[in-house]
């Protein structure tokens, strides 16, 4: 998306012919059919869903060497495709800004096709098992053709899992590969980051400083990957996803990067053998749609999220989401496609802007709260630490008790509310004490928090909430 912006923006004819040289070479698959041609979108926006796989192939199907997956530190493959990184992206037809929604690897939603309930990330590999069960039954032996038609029925099963969940028809579909991920880093010399404080996995090979630092290749990867150690696990990647999306995004919006035909003929020829895209996309027709994108209209966003440790049948603990909030919250960001129904009549919840105190010492409570309380329509506003406390209370300036009532029944109603002339008008305090429970409102128990299932962390400065907008303008301290 970025490339293709920059590339007709004044640039010069050497970089119109590696545009050409880029186009000629893509990989593509038929997923979605005659949706993802050029013109623009009939319901005045272009969908988008970019696919991150954890795959030990190139864009062709071809293996790739064990020096290559040791360089990349892939680690061992259980023997399935998994999609770690999902991003829907929405891109208006008159220029406005577009935003990245991020879909968590572990939610758990019900995947068409008679698969059932399942984590997202396994949506792909499950369809492409079942493509190659049945193309062997077929007689197909030859094992790129396999390999190439199997990911197809993936990709087309992963597609509609997506399309279920957020109410949305994808337009155009990208996917990249772990080898793809290294080498554009790479080619384009690397992209900025920072770190609130210094990290050292074994699972991801993440070993990385506190502060800014540029990473490209495997770092890169590691960078991305990491959720082991993380105060939040996956919510915290997804936070790495998008800054670090972000940041590649402005390198190569930046004017330096493409004017340089060895860092252009790098990133063209790392595109090439490592990105899939949907038959029919016209990548000159999209260009042109998007030639005044900046860094600025960009926003990277996340779905909302119910519960970070949820228990499945079989699939073991998951992320839990609500589908009619996640269909809200894209909606409210995307807008309806064509032909659908009149939404329900606003609830007022869209006129509160809620506030919330974390005053039991749990890092990252107030950011789980807002997020559930935005997920069910209500605005986020600032989240923060507060003296500690037992009682768990909502409070609100004059006339607004109605508001704060709607606030403490979708925490689970069990809320005290207090009148408070300090509390701005149009907002409601939340302060959330040790009586807390996951579920909602006082139980008389603490909340269970992502932070108690891993191992202890040390205290880190505040880190972007996943509702919060993450820009491609500048580089933001995470986790």
């Amino acid at each position: 998306m970025a490339l293709v912006s920059v590339l007709v923006m004044g640039l010069t004819g050497y970089a119109w012919a590696a545009m050409q040289g880029l186009v000629n070479g893509f990989t593509m698959t038929d997923v979605i059919g005659s949706g993802g041609g050029g013109d623009k979108p009939a319901d005045g926006a272009r969908d988008i869903l970019l696919v991150g796989l954890d795959s030990r192939t190139d864009a062709q199907g071809n293996p790739l060497p064990k020096d290559v997956l040791a360089q990349l530190r892939a680690g061992v493959s259980d023997g399935e495709l998994n999609t770690d990184t999902l991003i829907f992206v929405h891109i208006p037809n008159d220029g406005g800004k577009a935003v990245a929604i991020s879909l968590p690897r572990d939610s758990y939603v019900d995947i068409p096709g008679g698969y059932g309930k399942h984590k997202i990330n396994s949506a792909y590999a499950r369809a492409k098992f079942a493509a190659r069960k049945e193309l062997q039954t077929q007689g197909v032996t030859d094992e790129k053709e396999l390999e190439l038609k199997s990911n197809q029925e993936g990709a087309k099963t992963l597609i509609a899992t997506v399309e279920k969940l957020t109410g949305s028809t994808i337009d155009n579909y990208a996917a990249i590969n772990l080898l793809g991920f290294n080498d554009i880093t790479k080619a384009i010399g690397g992209v900025d980051v920072c770190l609130n404080r210094a990290v050292r996995d074994e699972y991801s090979g993440a070993n990385f400083k506190a502060g800014q630092q540029s990473l490209s290749g495997a770092d890169a990867l590691a960078f991305v990957r990491q959720r082991h150690g993380l105060p939040r696990g996956d919510l915290d990647r997804v936070v790495r996803q998008q800054v670090f999306m972000a940041g590649l995004a402005k390198k190569v919006l930046s004017a330096g990067t493409l004017t340089d035909p060895g860092k252009l003929n790098g990133l063209v020829d790392a595109v090439k053998k490592s990105v899939v895209l949907n038959q029919g996309w016209d990548i000159f027709g999209f260009a042109q749609q998007m030639s005044g994108l900046t860094g600025g209209k960009i926003e990277f966003r996340t779905i909302p999220v119910v519960n970070m440790d949820y228990s499945t049948p079989e699939d073991g603990s998951a992320i839990q989401v609500d589908p009619r909030q996640v269909h809200d919250f894209v909606q409210g960001l995307a807008g309806p496609p064509p032909g659908a129904p009149a939404p329900p009549p606003a609830n007022g919840n869209a006129s509160t802007t809620v506030d919330v105190r974390n005053a039991t010492g749990k890092t990252g409570l107030a950011a789980s709260v807002s997020q559930t309380l935005t997920g069910k329509g209500f605005i986020a506003g600032s989240t923060d630490n507060a003296s500690s406390r037992k009682t768990s209370v909502v409070r609100y300036p004059s006339g607004a008790q109605a508001a704060a009532q709607g606030v403490a029944e979708a925490l689970g109603g069990k809320l005290s509310l207090e009148q408070d002339a300090s509390v701005p008008p149009g907002h409601v305090t939340v302060l959330i004490g040790t009586d807390y429970s996951n579920s909602g409102g006082s139980s008389g128990s603490a909340a269970r928090t992502p932070q108690q299932l891993t191992a202890a962390q040390p205290s880190t400065p505040a880190t972007p909430e996943p509702d919060k907008a993450i820009t491609a303008d500048g580089v933001t301290c995470v986790n």
